[in-house]
C-alpha cells in the first residue's frame, strides 16, 4: 500500500519511521497511510504533530493517519480526541510487524507498557544511498528532571554485538559508505548484554569485522560516560569520525544538579581538551536547554561562556518546556519569554562558532562524501557544496570560501576513491 511518513525529533526517530513504512508497505491495503512519528521532549513538537496530522486530513481525505512515537506513548488520549486519527500505536507496537500486517483489526489506540520491553532488536536503514543509520540501543536508566523520554521509551537495552556487526555490514552491502550508531542514550550500550561489553568494544569490533566500511560515526554521547577503549579508538582509529555531538544541556553547576545530570561543567571542558589533544580535527556540537527553572542570568551566561570553552561548533538549542510527569515541571519556572530569548541568544553564539570554523576551513583540502543535492560532507560533517557530483562517491576537495553554512568548494581530486593507508 502508499505508506508516508511524517517524523518529529531525533535521529533515531528518523530510523524508526524507515523501518516502519517498509513493515507498512507489505499489508495488503489499497488505503493510503500516512505515519506520523512523534516526538515528546518538548510542548511544541508535541502541537507540531498536532498541526501537522491535521494538515494530512485537510491534503488527503481519506487516507489513514497513524500516530506512534514518543508522544503517542505518552499521550495517548490526546491523539486520541482528534478526529482525524485512525490509530494511535505505542512505541512497542510500533516495533512489531504484526502490527502493520493487520491495522483494520488492531484497536484503535494500541498502547502497551515500555517498561515491560527488555529484548531489542537492531533496525537499520539507507538514507540517499549514501548514509547508514543502525539503531544499537533504546531507552534511558537516568531520569533527569527535566525529561520525559524515559515515560516513552523504557530502561535502556541493547542490541547485541554480533547484531550490530551484520547490520552494518548489511548496510555497506547496499551501498552505504557513512554510518552512525544511534540510540537514546548510547553510552549505556552493552549493559544488560553478557559480559556488559562498553562501547569502545562495539566500535573496535565493527572497525575491524567491516573493513568495507569507510566512514563510522556516533550520535550524541554523555561525555562523563565514554569508555577509554571509546577515547582510544578516538585517537587512533581514521576511520572513527572526527565529530561528536555532546549532551551537556547547561554549563553551570547548580542548574546540571537540579537537571539531574551525571557530568559537572569541569568535566566537560576537561573532556573536550583531552580529546582534542589526542585528535586536534575533532569537531565537538552539543545539546542545550535554556531557561530551564531557576536559571538566573549569571547561570545562562556560564552556559554561554561554555561554548567557548569546550570549543563547540554546532548547538541544538531549546528553550525549556515544562513536561508533565517530570520533576523539573514543578521548579520555580523562568518566565517563558525569557527563556526564549536566552535560547534566542545560544543560537546566535552557535551560529558566530559555526562562521568561525567555517572560515578556519577556507583553504584546505578535505577528504568528502557526496551526498543528494549537491552537497558532500567532509570527515568533521562540515558540509560543502559540489554540485554536479553523483551521491556517494569520496573525493577530495579545496574549501575555497563560505557560503551560508556550508563551505563552497573546488574538487582537487577526479578519482572517484580515496586512497586509504
Amino acid at each position: 500500500m502508499s505508506v508516508e511518513t511524517v517524523t518529529f525529533g531525533c535521529r533515531l526517530n528518523l530510523v524508526e519511521s524507515e523501518a516502519m513504512r517498509a513493515a507498512a508497505r507489505t499489508a495488503r491495503s489499497n488505503r493510503p497511510t500516512v505515519i506520523v512519528n512523534t516526538c515528546a521532549v518538548t510542548a511544541e513538537a508535541m502541537r507540531q504533530a498536532g498541526q501537522a496530522i491535521r494538515r494530512v486530513a485537510r491534503e488527503q481525505p481519506g487516507a489513514r493517519i497513524v500516530v506512534t512515537g514518543c508522544g503517542a506513548q505518552t499521550a495517548p488520549e490526546k491523539f486520541a480526541a482528534m478526529p482525524e486519527v485512525s490509530n494511535v500505536v505505542g512505541n512497542t507496537e510500533k516495533r512489531r510487524a504484526e502490527t502493520w500486517a493487520n491495522l483494520d483489526a488492531m484497536p484503535r489506540v494500541s498502547v502497551g507498557a515500555v517498561a515491560n520491553e527488555h529484548a531489542f532488536d537492531a533496525a537499520h536503514v539507507v538514507e540517499g544511498r549514501t548514509r547508514g543509520f543502525v539503531e544499537i540501543q533504546n531507552g534511558c536508566d537516568h531520569r533527569c528532571t527535566f525529561c520525559v523520554i524515559p515515560h516513552g521509551r523504557g530502561d535502556s537495552r541493547s542490541a547485541p554485538m554480533a547484531q550490530v556487526v551484520s547490520r552494518v555490514a548489511a548496510l555497506v552491502e547496499a551501498g552505504a559508505k557513512d554510518v552512525s550508531l544511534t540510540g537514546v542514550d548510547l553510552t549505556s550500550w552493552g549493559g544488560g548484554l553478557d559480559g556488559a561489553p562498553k562501547l569502545g568494544a562495539l566500535v573496535r569490533a565493527i572497525l575491524r569485522e567491516v573493513p568495507a566500511l569507510p566512514r563510522l560515526r556516533l550520535s550524541s554521547i554523555d561525555c562523563v560516560e565514554a569508555d577509554d577503549d571509546l577515547l582510544r579508538a578516538f585517537a587512533g582509529e581514521d576511520r572513527l569520525m572526527p565529530h561528536l555531538h555532546l549532551s551537556l544541556q547547561a554549563g553551570d553547576d547548580l542548574i546540571l544538579k537540579r537537571m539531574k545530570r551525571r557530568h559537572a561543567r569541569r568535566e566537560a571542558i576537561d573532556f573536550c581538551r583531552s580529546l582534542r589533544a589526542e585528535r586536534p580535527d575533532i569537531v565537538f556540537g552539543a545539546d542545550f536547554i535554556a531557561g530551564f527553572p531557576t536559571e538566573t542570568e549569571a547561570m545562562f551566561q556560564r552556559t554561554l561562556d561554555l561554548v567557548d570553552e569546550c570549543g563547540l561548533t554546532r548547538l541544538h538549542v531549546f528553550p525549556f518546556s515544562p513536561r508533565e510527569q517530570t520533576p523539573a515541571a514543578r521548579m520555580p519556572q523562568v518566565p517563558r519569554e525569557a527563556a526564549k530569548q536566552r535560547a534566542a541568544r545560544l543560537r546566535e553564539k552557535g551560529a558566530a562558532s559555526l562562521a568561525a570554523h567555517l572560515a578556519a576551513q577556507v583553504g584546505k583540502r578535505l577528504e568528502v562524501l557526496s551526498e543528494r543535492g549537491g552537497f558532500s560532507r567532509a570527515k568533521d560533517f562540515t558540509l560543502a557544496k559540489t554540485p554536479g557530483v553523483e551521491a556517494g562517491r569520496l573525493f577530495w576537495v579545496e574549501a575555497t570560501g563560505v557560503a551560508g553554512d556550508a563551505l563552497a568548494a573546488a574538487r582537487v581530486d577526479q578519482s572517484m576513491d580515496v586512497p586509504r593507508s
